[in-house]
């Protein structure tokens, strides 16, 4: 499957939340910057993945991630965060968003599960976000990072080179 079609534009988005919706699958969403594809991204993706039938990643645009992460970021702009992302088997779908939190991508997602790593717990997710969720049917999983990586580490060390 060629990576560009996993894209889906905005106006796309709700026919393709409906198609999948009929076909009775089980699915996650996730979201988040994604900036610098490591390891840890990756098992993060594919234990989501592991979870239901297809997985629809929010990718945060290039302006909210200027808002969460400083002026310096992103790295990778997000027509290509989102390619890179498409490209994983274990990524059914991306979807861009421009806004720093996920509430609208969420409402509108409606996800089976929603997925967030393990340096969130119910009480420190965004309320927000999980009112979307929970509005929706939805349910809450955290996962657990792979120790010593992260995005801003591998910056960190690049900067000391």
């Amino acid at each position: 499957m060629d990576t560009a079609t996993k894209i889906i534009r905005p106006e796309e988005f709700p026919a393709w939340r409906e198609s999948t919706r009929a076909s009775g699958k089980v699915w996650v969403a996730t979201n988040g910057c994604f900036d610098l594809l490591h390891a840890g991204h990756v098992a993060y993706l594919e234990s989501a993945r592991s979870l239901g039938d297809a997985l629809l990643v929010g990718l945060n645009g290039d302006s909210s991630v200027r808002e969460l992460k400083g002026p310096t970021r992103p790295l990778n702009a997000e027509a290509d965060r989102a390619r890179v992302l498409a490209a994983l088997e274990c990524v059914s779908a991306v979807v861009v968003f421009p806004e720093k939190r996920a509430v609208r991508f969420l409402t509108e997602a409606r996800p089976d599960l929603y997925v967030k790593g393990g340096d969130y717990t119910l009480d420190t997710i965004d309320h927000d976000e999980r009112r979307a969720v929970e509005s929706g049917g939805g349910r809450i999983v955290f996962l657990p990072f792979l120790p010593g990586r992260s995005t801003t580490g591998l910056v960190s060390r690049i900067q000391t080179l």
